[in-house]
Order: structure tokens, then sequence, then C-alpha cells
């Protein structure tokens, strides 16, 4: 299934492998889709939507088995303060449901934030924008799709 993200890989001739699984609506965690699809928690990245006292929304994304470090994220993005933007204003805000964002093709483009431990693995999954659906990408033709900054903003959890 193509989908906008997918679309946008392809148009930027960026090798990916899309990896559907059986969504449980009980349970959206990143590590229980990396069990859906066969990686390690740490390398099926969750892209969250935060808010900058500086500069409004951005995203980060960080590995399924760590916690985001706002105060990082903050100091990453040139903010003072950083909070998680409330679940129910990320569709309005990006066009995805929760359990479904991806760092591609948001309804606008925000700066991304990708956490710096992407680049230990050949490749990462992200969402492809919908629910049931990974994209599996190498972390530096992600990074150069989305324009993300890479840096440290996670914490184990």
């Amino acid at each position: 299934m193509k989908t906008n993200a997918a679309r946008i890989l392809d148009g930027l001739k960026i090798v990916y492998e899309l990896r559907e699984y059986k969504v449980d609506e009980n349970d959206l965690s990143a590590q229980h889709v990396a069990d859906k699809v066969g990686m390690p928690h740490a390398q099926v990245f969750k892209t969250l939507v935060a808010s900058g006292d500086k500069t409004g929304v951005i995203m980060a994304c960080i590995p399924g088995d760590a916690e985001l470090d706002l105060k990082a994220l903050a100091a990453a993005s040139g903010n003072k303060k950083v909070e998680m933007v409330p679940l129910k204003e990320v569709q309005p805000l990006t066009g995805y449901i929760r359990g479904g964002v991806s760092p591609l093709g948001p309804k606008k483009r925000y700066p991304v934030f990708l956490d710096a431990s992407a680049g230990k693995w050949p490749a990462i999954a992200v969402s492809a924008g919908i629910r049931g659906c990974q994209l599996v990408v190498a972390p530096d033709k992600l990074a150069q799709a989305i324009n993300a900054t890479l840096c440290q903003i996670s914490r184990n959890c």
C-alpha cells in the first residue's frame, strides 16, 4: 500500500521497504509495532509532536524503547521550553492520527529532530503515515528527505 510518505521517498528516489502489520487498537506502542514487524525496539522510531516556546510546533523521532528528553529537545531546537502537543491537536496539526504519525508529509512542514542513535543502524523504521504500515529506510536518507537535525534527544526508559 502506497502512502503519501512512501510517495515522497519515491519522488526523491530513496530506497525503502514497506512493512505492514495487523493493528491492535489497544496497543499502539512503538514496542508493539517493533514486535509485529520483527525489528528491535530501538530500531523502530516513533514520531512525537511537541511545541517550543520560540519555534512553535516541532517533531521528534526517537527509538521506540526510549523517552523523549524535553530539555535536550529544547536545547537542540533553540527553545527555552518544549512540551508535548495535546493528543487532540496532533491530527489537526499533522493530518496524522496517533499510531500513524510520520515525519514525512505532514500537513505543514515542521522542523524534525532525529535522535542521533538512528545512525547506529543500517536502516530504521518510521510510520508510513497510517496505522499498520512502517517505512524501513536508511537513517541518513530519511534525515535528508525530512531535512532533520540529528541530535541526542532521547533517554532510556
